[in-house]
């Protein structure tokens, strides 16, 4: 996979980078602190540097006897587990490319993105939920000719054909000496982003990229030894692969990592470990404040919480401030492709900034262009583009790069909004064709592909809807093909499902309509059906 990364970006953003892969940092730190807590983990001991160091070397002996070699990628979809971070550190070691994968996508997105890939290796769970994963690999593997191995990880049960993680660490620790000198500018991750496309768009990070995102947190938060991040994100995520597991490695801070969401857990692991910080959706906050409210604490070790990824309403921000004793919650922006352009007020006198902007601008440069590329001045809508040693290496697919960059290296985000007096963003509208539910983009577009393969429905538009929890929910308006079948909800959820779209892609909603409005040139007005779902569900 051919890295993007140009001369002149090395040249502007060289003094701004850590110059150490994610390994080297992990080994100095179990050279100097074996025994220091890294992470914490909820039900199990914490994981030290020491131990973890081993563990990723033993994984490095069982990976070499594979064949995996410099650029090879592997994919992950698991949980917030100790495994998550050992593997991530072992293919740092070798030079490997990770891919880290929702657990929630099923088999037409993971068909999708192990393909694009070129995945070699999956690391799979036997189970979460209902998800049954060996034989959903199982099935989707003789459409996958890169794909080599697949391996467990906590399987209760053998599966014919596959490795179990266990056996790949029950090895002696590769010797320092022999892993490969790797380059902190080369592609270390690689991650799936849903756009205006039907498919994901793949973005690619470096050691470096990635490094910067965490320490632009450092120096605006100020975080050190004495700080504990919760991570409640997924570590398949931008935000919990960054903030969960680059961070312990990269920073004094520690992290510690809940395998599953439940808000009353959360307060209960805040008390047990001293957290005070947390990078999460709007919903992880919500419930948080109520959570502590019923438990009757403040959660006074807590001081920073940063809420994106989806619309976050000024009085969720207020009422954490109020709740909480000392926390200071506030609002940020970003993208995998940028990601936190924005990292939030949190001084004294600022509760009014953290609540009503989408957050201060650090470590980006950032433009507000109108519609031919000219910047706009203070106050005025436009898109927002930004560019900064965080920013991504850029997109596998050259011409997807091309297209979301101007002539001088900006990210066009997609996104409308102002730059206000106090250097902070105000998103105001959307220009992609995306739901942003519970912090997850999805594409529309994805989405009305798989219902414009119904027999029953001539056309489908599908929008964002108002949710009271995530934000946003997804919604579709239907035209039938006939009057004789009415692609109501039921129908259209089991066809979705059927289809195997990732739960949260399913419509929640659906419209049957005899017309989609439209401009004179025939385009399907979103924004007229975005206002009509919002009026009808009664939610603001």
């Amino acid at each position: 996979m051919k890295n993007p990364l140009s001369q002149a970006r090395i040249e502007r953003d060289q003094h701004l980078w850590f110059n150490k892969t994610i390994a080297t940092a992990a080994w100095e730190k179990a050279e100097k602190m074996p025994d220091e807590v890294a992470i914490y983990l909820e039900d199990e001991p914490p994981i030290t540097y020491g131990a973890i160091a081993d563990e990723a070397l033993r994984l490095v002996t069982g990976l070499r006897g594979l064949g995996l070699k410099e650029g090879d990628v592997v994919s992950f979809q698991l949980p917030n587990w100790r495994e998550s971070v050992v593997l991530d550190i072992a293919a740092s070691a070798m030079g490997l490319i990770v891919n880290p994968v929702i657990p929630i996508y099923r088999d037409h997105e993971l068909r999708f993105i192990l393909k694009d890939a070129r995945t070699r290796l999956i690391y799979i769970p036997e189970q979460i939920r209902s998800l049954e994963f060996p034989s959903m690999l199982a099935g989707l593997q003789p459409d996958l000719p890169d794909l080599e191995y697949i391996v467990t990880v906590r399987a209760q049960d053998e599966h014919p054909g596959m490795l179990c993680y266990e056996n790949l660490v029950n090895n002696e620790a590769a010797d320092l000496a022999t892993l490969p000198a790797i380059d902190p500018n080369c592609i270390k991750a690689i991650l799936y982003t849903s756009g205006t496309t039907g498919n994901p768009k793949a973005v690619l990070h470096s050691h470096n990229t990635l490094t910067r995102v965490i320490h632009n947190s450092r120096d605006y938060w100020q975080l050190d030894e004495r700080d504990v991040m919760l991570m409640p994100s997924p570590v398949t995520h931008i935000t919990g692969y960054g903030s969960g597991m680059v961070l312990p490695f990269v920073t004094p801070t520690k992290s510690a990592l809940m395998a599953r969401w439940d808000a009353d857990a959360a307060v209960a692991f805040i008390q047990k470990v001293g957290a005070t910080a947390s990078v999460g959706a709007t919903p992880f906050l919500v419930e948080l404040v109520d959570a502590a409210e019923r438990a009757g604490t403040g959660l006074p070790s807590m001081r920073l919480f940063a809420c994106g990824g989806a619309a976050v309403p000024p009085q969720v921000v207020t009422r954490a401030w109020e709740v909480l004793d000392n926390c200071r919650a506030f609002r940020v922006y970003g993208s995998t492709e940028v990601p936190i352009i924005t990292l939030g007020f949190v001084g004294e006198g600022e509760r009014q900034l953290a609540a009503e902007t989408d957050g201060k601008i650090f470590g980006y440069e950032v433009k507000i262009l109108d519609e031919e590329g000219k910047e706009l001045g203070i106050g005025e809508d436009g898109e927002i583009a930004a560019r900064g040693a965080g920013k991504m290496l850029g997109y596998a697919d050259p011409r997807q790069d091309a297209e979301a960059h101007d002539s001088d290296g900006f990210f066009l985000t997609g996104d409308i909004g102002q730059r206000t007096a106090d250097d902070a963003i105000l998103i105001t509208d959307r220009k992609k064709d995306i739901i942003i539910r519970g912090g997850e983009n999805i594409s529309a577009k994805e989405v009305e592909d798989v219902l414009h393969d119904h027999p029953g429905i001539r056309e489908a538009a599908v929008v964002a809807m108002p949710h009271e929890r995530l934000g946003e929910g997804v919604c579709a308006f239907v035209i039938p093909e006939s009057a004789e079948v009415v692609p109501d909800l039921a129908l259209v959820a089991a066809f979705a499902d059927e289809a195997g779209l990732a739960k949260q892609k399913i419509p929640q909603h659906v419209e049957v309509v005899d017309e989609l409005p439209r401009t004179a040139s025939g385009k399907v007005r979103k924004d007229v059906l975005r206002r009509r779902i919002k009026e009808r569900v009664g939610l603001q």
